[in-house]
């Protein structure tokens, strides 16, 4: 495994962190800034919304700015918009660090995923791609329950302070373990702009806004379903989130080497699992082993989704892969908002504590059907192409 992969993975790890552990800090950031927990919400929604800003614009922006560059830039973005959510002085400051630690998100992500396909040889771009994303995967088992403890033990601020120092050892790691690649032919923005437009790209995002949408009507209200109605008590949600975690890193390995061998398969077979997995969940929320087997199992298969999908839009836009990569966590973190608003949503409506289960399912489903849509025309594209050519060698042979 190159170096470069670490040094992506530690940059992929601080944004973990600071992206969900502002989810257990809410009650000590509203008690200390003299508002309630619901409107301290808006600091995880405030984040969401940078990410999905961010990933086209500052790829976009960056389309001719070299690879190494633009990663130290996003980076020192990202260092900065923690290092000002830390030093806040009251909530519209706090809110405004948040959505500047979002921004370069997704651009990071986009860009760092074609460095990592580019560092390994032919065939294993998925699982260098993977590589990267177990940094994301890993902060939810150590970073967000380290980061939790650590900001109700000596104020949210010292959280915000760790993460800064994890985004200037991530600075350092690219700057010194990434090679300088050079930046291919691009026909700048415009050019990575019109690779959105392709139809294999708009059925991917829609997959990931979909099918991953599942998992956060899920992952949100994880803590409520498990002490509501699975009855294990409040200091175990900690662990349970960690089991989360250790199934999406679990996931995120297993992604890799399956993607390279057959990234549609690997996505529908993600999907239909999750599907049926959200209905187990909803049958055996109860019992308690089967319950927290299943956690699990729906971290680890909920990951399985983003490595396919991640490859199979970067292909699409082959010519201009990079502003598509970005826009694909876009879409990842519009399924996390939108997930969990209808979750929350059936909730509300009085359906219980496991309704978002079925929501999940019915996500699941939807982001499959999208994904064999892609599929099938993927398919007639290909036999329209193959007889496109077949047509020149008839004539040269004389046919």
């Amino acid at each position: 495994m190159p170096l470069a992969l670490l040094a992506l993975a530690v940059g992929a790890f601080g944004i973990g962190t600071t992206e969900f552990v502002m989810m257990g800090l809410l009650p000590n950031v509203a008690d200390d800034l003299g508002t309630s927990v619901p409107t301290a919400g808006y600091l995880v929604s405030a984040y969401a919304l940078g990410v999905v800003l961010g990933a086209p614009l500052l790829t976009a922006v960056g389309a001719r700015v070299p690879r190494k560059l633009m990663l130290l830039l996003l980076m020192g973005l990202f260092t900065v918009g923690n290092l000002a959510s830390a030093l806040a002085p009251g909530f519209g400051t706090l809110l405004a660090g948040r959505v500047l630690a979002g921004l370069p998100h997704g651009a990071f992500f986009g860009v760092g995923a074609v460095v990592a396909a580019r560092l390994v040889r032919e065939g294993r771009a998925a699982r260098a791609v993977a590589t990267m994303f177990l940094g994301l995967t890993v902060a939810n088992i150590v970073g967000v329950p380290g980061g939790t403890a650590l900001g109700q033990q000596l104020g949210w601020r010292a959280t915000f302070v760790v993460v800064t120092l994890i985004g200037l050892v991530a600075m350092v790691s690219l700057a010194l373990l990434v090679p300088r690649l050079p930046l291919e032919h691009q026909g700048g923005v415009k050019h990575e702009l019109r690779a959105l437009g392709n139809r294999q790209v708009v059925l991917g995002l829609l997959t990931a806004v979909f099918g991953f949408g599942g998992v956060f009507a899920v992952y949100s209200y994880l803590a409520s379903m498990m002490t509501e109605v699975t009855g294990l008590a409040e200091a175990s949600v900690t662990w349970v989130l960690a089991l989360f975690g250790i199934g999406m890193t679990l996931g995120t390995l297993l992604a890799g080497p399956l993607t390279d061998r057959a990234p549609r398969r690997t996505l529908y077979t993600a999907l239909a699992l999750m599907a049926g997995l959200m209905l187990a969940f909803h049958a055996v929320a109860t019992v308690k082993w089967a319950a927290l087997l299943l956690v699990g199992l729906l971290g680890a298969v909920g990951f399985l989704i983003t490595t396919p999908v991640q490859m199979l839009v970067m292909r699409a836009a082959s010519d201009a892969p990079t502003l598509a990569s970005a826009s694909n966590h876009s879409a990842f973190n519009l399924a996390n908002a939108g997930g969990a608003w209808l979750g929350g949503a059936v909730i509300a409506a009085g359906w219980g504590w496991m309704s978002p289960t079925l929501v999940g399912a019915a996500l699941a489903l939807a982001g499959l059907a999208i994904a064999v849509t892609a599929g099938a025309l993927a398919r007639g594209e290909s036999r329209v192409v193959a007889r496109a050519e077949e047509v020149p060698a008839q004539v040269s042979s004389g046919r």
